[in-house]
């Protein structure tokens, strides 16, 4: 009996020693839950979630197992960071499964996104090893990828709005001359001294050239602005100022009758000039002047102020050598416009003689026609006429950019960046070839350096694209545009991305493709239908990329459908 019995325990024993050590099974794609079912591409890369199970009595006790997952697509796959898990009789440092219980573990992954991952599938590949021996499990297909309607940033940025070097041109320009006269304390007679000065002279001779040359230059007006020191008593410094502002008037007033300039002469005074007072203190290296400083913010009354002033010995000597008396005053300002040239002339110079235009009125130019080879050739020619000028350049790689010519584009960039590195424009222009190449990383770079100029919103909208950043681009693009429509439709703004595509002036086969797949998003067949046939026959390559793209997974036999990509 009792060797009955130890027969049984042997026999037991080696039918377990037979289940641990014998080679472990394949599993089954139940055992496995991905998060996206279908992959996406989301800035730039495939991120994929995978939660796996072993189920009971799976894990070999001896074996460690590696698994490996692998996107796979027609001529070509890509494997991620692997994970291992060892059984409960293996040494080392991986997670341990029960070869009784089992175990659930989670992966976190990403692939680098390229093309041809458009049409794929995400398998689970299976190592072991046991002792020296090795072998593989079958590899386990859990699931499809990729949606890659992201990465359409790439064709919808070509219709941007990529920025332009504006010229500063102003047809009429604010010009105001200005010329002191001064006057000794308590004085108000005009020395002949002062009305013989630089100033003055120069003054006269303004005041002439506004006169005589009527088409370039307007007259606004003539001010006189009298004043007086804040040392005496205000009804001293009232006259004072009061004086000088009559005598300067009627010197004013002749020398405007003889350069026969005609308009407004407005006159002014100021008894006690605290405020010119406090400006030059602060300006001044008096040793005192925070002293003095103080003094004017916390006494308001002028006679209160000059009596503090004065009992500050140490300086007052120096306040009355030199601050004092520049305040002793008559301010003369002529105030005119000068008037640019008008359009027509303009152009007729360039025609004529471009090399007479300033480069702002030479830039401007370029607006003043829709003719893109006009504009090229103002551009080309301001370009000449003034190479440290970055504009020019910039501006011939928006024509470039434009028509499509992103070489040529980019060496008029080139051209720009060495006139002026730091040019908000040529940065954001720089940011756009990048992202064309895909290269993200570059265009952040560049478009950081730009976000100043006018179209760096919209730059950054489309950078944030690129970066899967999607609620950041919606709530930077605000144009009817292919970006902004795709944006909100990243973002699952589905109402806001039809008004968007319903709003583009000029829907090209991008603004159809898109209306395709958000009517996919939305189960909505006319607008894929619709959708398709439009953008198929304005760009035909549309077809086969349709036929392949995962958005459009639940129509893929659909017989409309099939017929519309066929």
């Amino acid at each position: 009996m009792l060797k009955k019995i130890s027969f049984l325990l042997s026999l037991v024993a080696v039918v377990l020693c037979t289940s641990c050590g014998s080679k472990m099974k394949g599993l089954s794609s139940e055992y496995f839950t991905v998060t996206p079912q279908i992959l996406e591409v989301i800035g730039g890369e495939v991120p994929v979630t995978i939660d796996g199970k072993f189920p009971e009595k799976f894990f070999n006790k001896k074996s460690v197992l590696t698994v490996t997952p692998v996107l796979k697509w027609d001529g070509g796959e890509l494997a991620a960071e692997s994970m291992t898990f060892q059984g409960e009789k293996v040494q080392g440092n991986n997670r341990t499964i029960s070869y009784k219980e089992g175990g659930n573990f989670t992966m976190k992954t990403k692939f680098d996104y390229a093309p041809e991952m458009a049409k794929s599938a995400l398998y689970l590949q299976f190592t072991v090893a046991k002792g020296k021996k090795s072998y593989t499990l079958p590899e386990v297909k859990v699931a499809d990828g990729c949606i890659a309607t992201s990465e359409l940033y790439r064709s919808t940025i070509k219709k941007s709005n990529i920025a332009i070097g504006e010229d500063a041109f102003q047809r009429v320009i604010k010009q105001a001359k200005e010329a002191n006269i001064m006057f000794l304390i308590q004085q108000t007679n005009l020395r002949n001294s002062e009305l013989k000065s630089e100033q003055i002279e120069e003054l006269k001779k303004s005041m002439k050239d506004v006169a005589t040359d009527t088409k370039s230059k307007v007259l606004e007006n003539v001010e006189v602005a009298a004043y007086a020191s804040p040392d005496g008593g205000m009804g001293l410094n009232t006259d004072v100022a009061g004086g000088r502002e009559k005598n300067t008037a009627k010197f004013v007033e002749k020398q405007m009758k003889k350069a026969e300039l005609k308009g407004n002469l407005d006159t002014d005074y100021t008894a006690e000039d605290w405020e010119g007072f406090q400006e030059l203190v602060s300006k001044s290296n008096l040793a005192d002047k925070d002293l003095i400083l103080r003094v004017l913010s916390m006494y308001k009354d002028p006679e209160e102020r000059e009596a503090q002033i004065k009992n500050i010995s140490t300086v007052y000597k120096d306040l009355a050598d030199v601050i004092l008396p520049q305040l002793r005053r008559a301010r003369i300002t002529l105030n005119y416009q000068l008037i640019g040239r008008s359009d027509e002339e303009i152009q007729e110079q360039f025609k004529s003689d471009a090399k007479q235009l300033s480069l702002e009125e030479i830039l401007y130019s370029a607006i003043l026609t829709d003719n893109v080879a006009e504009q090229k050739n103002i551009y080309s020619t301001a370009a000449k006429l003034f190479p440290g000028d970055y504009r020019a350049y910039n501006n011939l790689a928006t024509i470039a950019y434009n028509e499509g010519d992103y070489k040529t584009a980019a060496d008029y960039l080139k051209k720009a960046a060495k006139a002026d590195p730091t040019a908000s424009e040529v940065n954001v222009n720089l940011g756009y070839l990048a992202l064309l190449d895909g290269d993200v990383a570059s265009a952040e770079t560049f478009m950081a350096k730009g976000s100043n100029a006018k179209a760096g919103d919209e730059a950054l909208g489309n950078l944030y694209i690129a970066q899967g950043q999607y609620s950041r681009a919606a709530s930077l693009l605000k144009e009817a545009t292919n970006s902004t429509a795709l944006a909100q439709l990243l973002n699952k703004d589905y109402s806001q991305a039809k008004k968007t595509l319903a709003a583009i002036k000029t829907p090209d086969a991008d603004t159809h493709y898109l209306t395709a797949v958000l009517g996919a998003r939305t189960d909505n067949a006319s607008l894929i239908y619709d959708g398709l046939k439009n953008a198929i026959k304005l760009d035909p390559s549309m077809a086969a990329k349709a036929a392949k793209d995962l958005e459009f997974v639940k129509y893929l036999t659909d017989s409309s459908f099939l017929n519309i990509v066929k």
